[in-house]
């Protein structure tokens, strides 16, 4: 499979280089030169598979030629050790839960299949050292960085906003050490990102430090995010729901939806999508005026969703010919205030005794306000409520108990580095560090 950049103005490469890069010379990113559509025998058959066995094929479309079946048959496993399950919320909607991997939230599936299949790339092209960039808006951090802890031959570097991500999300990754490196950014996510967008665009920061990115702008990490939209609608499938699916998506960085998309092009059957955002709705005001606007982000209580200049939107436009009537088709969009956060997640768990996160109450509220008759809807809880558990609290009334998984993180001592958004700052720091 070939590679080619949202930007068109570079040569297309294949799998490795495109993960191993992570962002293309011209500055898009990369997408597959094609959407394999999985044969109707798959779709006949899977009712009888398991979640591995379905992430195997829908794995083997985009990676199975550069990679031997049997190591991607064991990163997919390995990746996988954990479920996605569906838990019903009222008649007709559904959660599915994607917060039972290692650090408790979605980005677990495609943390961990990266870190696999960059190391098995790493391994391939004999490098010594191979340097993570990450930025993070919460969630992102703490999975790449238990994703590739002890990763031989691999740095991670966590850039994260001073103050903008909550305690459990921070001790998640701070608390590590070894091969990685949290970095305490003053300013927001979008600062953050631009600092890793503009050190792969460092011709010579990459000679001295083979950088790359662990964010959903690397196709290792977004594309398998494909797997647990299959692995819902195989539930709903047994559940004899499998007609008429809406899938609403909390949007960030846009990666996750964009994965489900994907899936939608490979064959799987969703009637729509539902982009929920929280008060950063550039994506929201783009559906309604075709005009995208970025802007800077403001803090919000669904702190992984406080992005004001999302990356992945260039891949949907990509995906759909820049063709602003075919994705008001396809995606609809909701924005919740804090307000509105604070009201959903008390009103669910007082009428139907389901605790969401801040991220999953956008995602339920904008899925209820826009279901119709006939629909069956799922809503994405990208992670656990104990991660945000003074919140949660303040809006229940009740202790949140915190996971076993999550107390052991909670034990560690924070080590982080403080640096500015200056740039100059920043790069200094890394060539004299790495």
């Amino acid at each position: 499979m070939n590679y080619y950049s949202t930007n068109k103005q570079s040569p297309a490469v294949g799998t490795q280089e495109a993960v191993v890069k992570g962002l293309a010379g011209d500055k898009g990113l990369y997408m597959p030169e094609r959407i394999p559509v999985l044969p109707p025998s798959f779709f006949g058959k899977i009712s009888e598979m398991n979640f591995w066995e379905i992430s195997c094929e829908v794995a083997s479309a985009f990676f199975g030629e550069d990679v031997e079946p049997s190591v991607l048959k064991e990163i997919v496993y390995d990746t996988l050790s954990f479920d996605t399950p569906l838990v019903k919320v009222t008649e007709a909607v559904y959660s599915l839960e994607l917060f039972h991997g290692p650090t408790l939230a979605f980005k677990d599936v495609g943390a961990r299949f990266m870190a696999r299949l960059l190391g098995y790339f790493v391994n391939q092209q004999g490098l010594e050292h191979v340097n993570v960039l990450v930025a993070t808006s919460g969630d992102t951090g703490s999975a790449v960085a238990n994703g590739f802890l002890g990763v031989k031959g691999i740095h991670v570097y966590v850039l994260y906003p001073k103050g903008k991500v909550s305690a459990i999300q921070e001790c998640q990754f701070t608390t590590l050490g070894r091969n990685i490196t949290a970095l305490e950014i003053d300013g927001t996510f979008d600062d953050c990102q631009a600092l890793v967008k503009t050190a792969f665009m460092d011709k010579d920061l990459n000679e001295k430090m083979r950088l790359t990115s662990a964010n959903s702008i690397n196709v290792a990490r977004f594309l398998p995010q494909a797997f647990y939209y299959f692995n819902a609608y195989v539930q709903l499938r047994r559940l004899g729901v499998g007609e008429n699916i809406v899938v609403c998506v909390p949007s960030g960085n846009f990666g996750n939806i964009t994965a489900g998309l994907i899936a939608k092009k490979m064959g799987l059957p969703v009637k729509r999508f539902i982009a929920a955002n929280n008060r950063n709705d550039i994506f929201l005001q783009y559906l309604l005026t075709g005009l995208y606007n970025p802007k800077p982000s403001v803090q919000t209580l669904a702190n992984a969703m406080d992005v004001g200049d999302p990356s992945n939107f260039a891949r949907i436009l990509d995906l759909y010919g820049h063709s602003h009537q075919t994705i008001t088709e396809i995606v609809s969009g909701f924005a919740c205030s804090d307000e509105m956060i604070r009201e959903t997640v008390e009103t669910c768990y007082r009428e139907m005794g389901y605790l969401l996160d801040p991220h999953g109450a956008c995602g339920y509220r904008a899925l209820k306000n826009s279901m119709q008759a006939g629909e069956t809807g799922v809503f994405l809880e990208t992670a656990h409520p104990a991660k945000f558990k003074d919140t949660i609290e303040s809006i229940i009334g009740q202790t949140v108990e915190i996971p076993p998984k999550l107390q052991e993180f909670m034990k560690g001592k924070k080590q982080s580095i403080e640096l500015s958004k200056d740039f100059s700052e920043f790069r200094e720091w890394l060539i004299v560090s790495g």
